[in-house]
């Protein structure tokens, strides 16, 4: 036998890159079950006024209210199961619901790639994003030199962690690329130890174009935080962008980077908040 619960639930979305969004207090048994159920882009969450079916990962938040400004922690858990130590456009979701709960313009938000400051202006919210790395322990690399501008499995990619790792490769045109084809071998490359996401930029109206493969997604998504940042940090690595704020566009919409010389990345969008429901938890045993 086995017993079905139901528990409360909200789904944002952050230019397209969309959370199934829970209160931590509301207990969920096997979360990587619920995650992977959820998450379904054919049978996952939906409803009857949505366009999409499912999402791109569950973000369980635990509001600490009691600081100023409130805290959330942050735990995003992925299609597949795993849990992602950053998630751009994740935190921007959490910091807008956790304003929805405490009236505040400031979040602080304890994710485990570090603590980062989110501020809130109307649907915009901006995130501090960290200091992106090259350096091989940070992204990881199975060697001890950086990888810039190097082929790895037919595309030339720089490797940059912005809070995850990420292999991007500037092309002429984002949408020549069949990323479903092109990106799996580089996500598991042995050059990567823990695996990859990959991007591809191409530069376009004064800022870049921008396409991901998600890493624990293990597809393509309409947006993905990190990996705009990670394009203007490789951008800036290789002279193509400079300290000033830069529009990266995946498919979802607009994102403003800045990325200035050994300083916090911010990241900077709009925030939608879709609909809200309840969705059973996997079920579990009877005792």
């Amino acid at each position: 036998m086995t017993q079905q619960h139901t528990i409360p639930f909200e789904k944002y979305h952050g230019t397209g890159n969309d959370f199934v969004v829970v209160d931590a207090d509301h207990p969920v048994p096997n979360r990587p079950a619920f995650a992977t159920a959820h998450c379904d882009r054919t049978t996952g969450v939906t409803d009857a006024d949505s366009d999409t079916v499912g999402a791109d990962g569950v973000l369980f938040l635990a509001l600490e209210s009691s600081y100023d400004p409130p805290r959330v922690v942050m735990t995003l858990v992925q299609p597949d199961g795993s849990v992602a130590a950053m998630c751009g456009n994740g935190a921007r979701c959490a910091a807008a619901w956790a304003r929805n709960r405490t009236g505040a313009d400031v979040v602080m938000i304890d994710t485990p790639a570090g603590t980062r400051r989110a501020v809130l202006d109307d649907d915009e919210v901006t995130v501090e994003m960290g200091v992106p790395s090259f350096e091989p322990r940070d992204v990881p690399l199975a060697r001890d030199d950086p990888l810039v501008e190097e082929d790895v499995e037919g595309l030339t990619v720089t490797a940059v962690n912005t809070g995850v790792p990420h292999a991007v490769a500037f092309v002429d045109d984002v949408d020549d690329v069949d990323l479903d084809v092109l990106a799996p071998p580089i996500r598991h490359a042995d050059l990567f130890p823990r695996g990859t996401n990959v991007t591809v930029a191409a530069q376009a109206d004064g800022g870049f174009r921008q396409r991901t493969f998600e890493r624990g997604v293990e597809g393509e998504t309409r947006s993905c935080g990190t990996g705009a940042v990670a394009v203007v940090a490789a951008a800036k690595r290789l002279g193509l962008a400079g300290d000033e704020e830069v529009r990266v566009s995946p498919p979802g919409g607009d994102l403003m980077i800045r990325v200035p010389e050994a300083d916090e990345a911010t990241l900077r969008g709009p925030v939608v908040r879709d609909f809200a429901g309840e969705l059973e938890t996997v079920p579990t045993p009877e005792p």
